[in-house]
């Protein structure tokens, strides 16, 4: 078995002016990234990798959520393939993936975190919020070989207020 989990990055903010790949958070999407690292801490698998786009939202978004449930930040792998809103570029990274991780949380972007649970969870999902955890799970130890999966967990900001 294979567990997905994929988080979308928190609320950002437009205000600054930057190259989109250096937008922080706004403190909207501080607050939901807490909000969901606890929400979601009962959901996580007992060990799992961690990585993350090099976006400084998608960044922020991780670290804020993995200092809540006790990840060390030095163990997250940052890919710069991971800052993609193609669901075709985030499916070839998911395929990729080393085989010796069963589990793996994946803090990325939109559109293609919505296209991908879509394409492959049991639950269709309108458009995945900021801040929005979505766990999946694959019949299949081969991550190159997942197909249609089970949508284990949705976990949205509105759901926690």
């Amino acid at each position: 078995m294979k567990r997905l989990i994929v988080i979308r990055h928190a609320k950002s903010s437009w205000d600054f002016g930057l190259n989109d790949i250096d937008r922080p958070l706004e403190s909207r999407g501080v607050k939901d990234a807490a909000k969901i690292a606890t929400a979601c801490a009962a959901y996580l698998p007992e060990s799992f990798v961690v990585q993350c786009s090099i976006a400084k939202r998608a960044y922020e978004t991780c670290t804020i959520i993995c200092q809540a449930i006790g990840y060390p930040l030095e163990q997250v792998i940052f890919q710069e393939s991971l800052y993609t809103f193609e669901s075709h570029q985030l499916e070839r990274f998911i395929r990729a993936i080393d085989n010796r991780y069963d589990n793996v949380i994946l803090f990325g972007h939109n559109e293609a975190i919505t296209n991908f649970v879509n394409k492959f969870g049991t639950v269709f999902i309108d458009n995945v919020p900021t801040c929005g955890f979505i766990s999946l799970q694959f019949d299949t130890n081969d991550w190159l070989s997942i197909a249609k999966g089970t949508t284990l967990k949705t976990i949205f900001p509105k759901d926690l207020k």
